[in-house]
């Protein structure tokens, strides 16, 4: 019995080691100082386990893998849970950060992840397979992954929908 708890425990412990990290942008930026241009660079990465956790993290430091570093580890700080309805999400939703907008709609199984840049990696880290997204106004990579995120955190499962509406789950529409 004691074994068998262990490998649970094993189990759940070894899923924070088994996050997988991917860039979505490198930017070279320059601050202008009294001697001259101070050049750096800005990284955008997402975080997630394919199984309904994800993040975002941003990072700057003189050199790309620091910058890489430090935004893999803004991104482990920031993870927020994807509820899934199987391989899709369970509803329609828009997500708004600044000019980017961003509209996820589920998708039927065998689908596929119709989304690009940005908005793809983070569905795809989050364990989404099937989903159609649209990117609206913005192409900023950082806004639109910011976009990207707030409409994930606003999803509902739908049980929580009933128990918000107080109606019996044949009563609401998927």
């Amino acid at each position: 019995m004691e074994h068998e708890e262990l490998e649970k425990l094993d189990g759940t412990g070894s899923a924070e080691l088994e996050l997988k990290d991917q860039v979505i942008t490198i930017r070279r930026v320059t601050k202008v100082v009294k001697g001259g241009k101070n050049l750096s660079f800005s990284a955008l990465v997402a975080v997630g386990n394919e199984n309904g956790r994800v993040g975002i993290g941003l990072g700057k430091a003189r050199e790309v893998p620091q910058a890489i570093a430090k935004a893999v580890e803004d991104a482990k700080k920031n993870m927020i849970d994807v509820p899934l309805a199987g391989t899709t999400i369970p509803h329609m939703i828009k997500g708004e950060t600044d000019a980017g907008i961003v509209v996820l709609r589920p998708a039927s199984r065998g689908t596929g992840v119709i989304a690009g840049g940005a908005v793809r990696i983070i569905l795809q880290l989050a364990g989404v397979k099937d989903i159609l997204t649209k990117s609206i106004r913005s192409g900023n990579p950082i806004t639109v992954a910011q976009a990207t995120i707030e409409a994930l955190k606003k999803l509902k499962k739908p049980e929580e929908v009933t128990k918000i509406r107080s109606k019996e789950s044949e009563q609401i529409r998927p």
